[in-house]
C-alpha cells in the first residue's frame, strides 16, 4: 500500500507546473499560450526571462529528486519502488492531471530523478548534452542525445536492470514530447537558444 501511495504522490508531485505557475504570477499569462507552447524551462527564458527560467528549472529538477527520496525514506530497501517514483514524477510533468496534461517535455525532471539513482551515467551523459547544445544551440538536440545515452552509460557502468528498464520508459517519454523538435532538427527550422521562439525544446 505504501508503495502505491509514493508512485501515485510522485505522479502528482510531476504534475505541478512551476513554469506555468511562474508566467501566471509573474506575466500573468499561460506560458503554454506563448512562444513555443512548452511548459518548460527554456520557453520560460525565452518569454519571461533569466531568473524565472532558472527558477523553473531547479524546481522540476527538484521534483525528481524529492520523488526519489521520498521512496528512499519510506522503502529504503525497495530500488525498483524509487525508481517507479522516478518515473512516475517525470509522467506527472510530462502529463500533468492538475494542468488538462498539457506538460511539459520532462527534460529537467529526469535529470533530478536519474542523477538521484545513478550519478556517474547522468554525468557522462549530460556532459554529452552540454557540449552538443554549446556547439549547436540546439536544446531540444541535447536533450534529446541526454535522454539516448543514459541508458547506454547505465547499461555499460552495470547499474540494476531495473535502472535501465527505468531509463529506456524516460527515453520513450522524451523522444515522444520531442517528435517536432525531432522534425524540425531535420528540416533546419528547429529554435537555437538564444532566439526568440517559433516553436518547442526543453
Amino acid at each position: 500500500m505504501i508503495s502505491t501511495l509514493l508512485i501515485i504522490t510522485s505522479y502528482l508531485l510531476g504534475s505541478i507546473m512551476f513554469s506555468v505557475i511562474m508566467g501566471k504570477l509573474i506575466a500573468g499569462i499561460d506560458i503554454r499560450n506563448h512562444g513555443s507552447g512548452n511548459a518548460g524551462a527554456t520557453n520560460t527564458l525565452r518569454i519571461i526571462g533569466k531568473g524565472p527560467a532558472i527558477a523553473v528549472f531547479l524546481l522540476d529538477l527538484g521534483k525528481g529528486v524529492l520523488a526519489v527520496w521520498l521512496a528512499k525514506w519510506f522503502v529504503p530497501e525497495q530500488d525498483a519502488i524509487a525508481i517507479l517514483c522516478g518515473v512516475a514524477v517525470i509522467l506527472g510533468h510530462n502529463w500533468p492531471i492538475w494542468f488538462n496534461f498539457r506538460g511539459g517535455k520532462g527534460i529537467a525532471t529526469t535529470i533530478g530523478m536519474i542523477v538521484t539513482l545513478a550519478f556517474l551515467p547522468t554525468l557522462f551523459a549530460g556532459l554529452i548534452a552540454i557540449l552538443t547544445i554549446a556547439i549547436t544551440r540546439y536544446v531540444s538536440l541535447g536533450s534529446l542525445l541526454l535522454t539516448a545515452f543514459l541508458p547506454i552509460f547505465i547499461y555499460i557502468m552495470d547499474y540494476p536492470t531495473e535502472l535501465l528498464w527505468g531509463s529506456l520508459a524516460i527515453l520513450v517519454f522524451a523522444w515522444v514530447k520531442h517528435r517536432k523538435n525531432i522534425v524540425k532538427l531535420v528540416k533546419g527550422t528547429e529554435n537555437k537558444l538564444g532566439s526568440r521562439s517559433r516553436t518547442t525544446e526543453l
